[in-house]
């Protein structure tokens, strides 16, 4: 009985050994990955009553001096995330719309229909 007591010690030793070895590889491995693309952040409500330049950048995702075929793509990418069509409110549309009007420079902050 008093010799499988150093055996069940020994295991276990060479157990937390075992898991102590992974461990290190493993937070090794996390360090060495290379850096991953950040999630988008998208501009997160909080409308201003008349539209802004910047407020109008903030909700296409693009810089106030963006060219225009930017802002269009940007446009286009934003408007299919939230088209009423697929389920997005209208809301949200007519601020998208509004933004990239302000972007081309054909309105100058009337404010939306809503």
């Amino acid at each position: 009985m008093y010799s499988v007591t150093p055996l069940v010690g020994g295991i276990a030793v060479a157990a937390a050994a075992y898991a102590g070895r992974y461990s290190i590889q493993a937070w090794q491995a996390f360090k060495a990955r290379p850096p991953t693309a950040r999630l988008r952040k998208f501009y997160e409500g909080g409308f201003q009553s008349t539209m802004t330049k910047r407020e109008a950048a903030l909700i296409l995702g693009v810089r106030e001096t963006t060219p225009k075929d930017k802002i269009r793509e940007a446009h286009r990418r934003v408007m299919v995330a939230n088209h009423p069509d697929a389920g997005g409110s209208h809301y949200l549309a007519s601020k998208i719309n509004e933004a990239k009007e302000m972007m081309l420079g054909r309105t100058k902050g009337t404010g939306s229909a809503f």
